[in-house]
């Protein structure tokens, strides 16, 4: 099925409207149906993922637009990778067990190897612990980077004439989601919330009371 092929999430405005969110093909035929009344507004789908258009050809019956999206989908999925013979691991003898570390040279100052031998498990244990904060460290900075470029192309296609636009954009690259929020309290209702959506996710109320709370503190 299609909705299982794509793992995404979609959402369609009808102006500053939200008419649906889900699956690609929940919001084509969403998008189908709007089109049918003749609307005044712009009908458009937005990938949740990215905060970016979505083109989708809406002409003929419900069954044909689903089997465009099929075929377009089936396109661009990659193919699963085929298994290979399963190894045997070779028999280990006593001693400490294999955990598939590689052995390499690294150069360090010696008040960095003075450290690291004052670490608990020693030097080898220390910096598998430091590699391993530092790329979680980097994956929530990545993490929050994509929620920031996510909302700002939802911003920009649908709310760029609202106003306080700039102020808004500056208040998300800041990362502040009180700021953010209250720039955003004249925008339609739906435009706002999903934009908060898309840059702080679904908990961003909680996220906003806990920050109110805070400050009343």
């Amino acid at each position: 099925m299609l909705e299982a092929a794509t793992h995404l999430s979609f959402s369609t405005f009808q102006g500053y409207n939200r008419i649906a969110t889900g699956g690609l093909l929940q919001n084509a035929l969403a998008l189908k149906r709007a089109l049918e009344g003749l609307p005044q507004e712009p009908v458009l789908i937005f990938d949740d993922a990215t905060g970016r258009m979505v083109e989708v050809d809406t002409r003929g019956t419900d069954k044909e637009v689903e089997a465009r999206l099929l075929a377009r989908f089936s396109k661009t999925e990659s193919t699963p990778a085929v298994e290979g013979p399963v190894e045997t691991a070779a028999p280990r003898g006593r001693g400490r067990p294999r955990l598939g570390v590689v052995p390499r040279e690294i150069t360090l100052l010696p008040r960095h190897w003075e450290w690291l031998d004052t670490q608990p498990g020693g030097a080898s244990v220390a910096l598998r612990k430091l590699v391993e904060e530092a790329r979680r460290q980097g994956s929530e900075k990545d993490q929050a980077r994509k929620a920031q470029e996510r909302a700002y192309h939802f911003m920009v296609a649908l709310a760029g004439d609202l106003p306080g636009f700039e102020e808004a954009a500056r208040a998300l690259f800041a990362h502040d989601a009180q700021r953010l929020h209250e720039n955003l309290s004249t925008w339609p209702r739906d435009v706002s919330d999903h934009v908060m959506k898309l840059a702080w996710g679904e908990e961003w109320q909680t996220l906003i009371q806990r920050k109110m709370e805070g400050m009343q503190a």
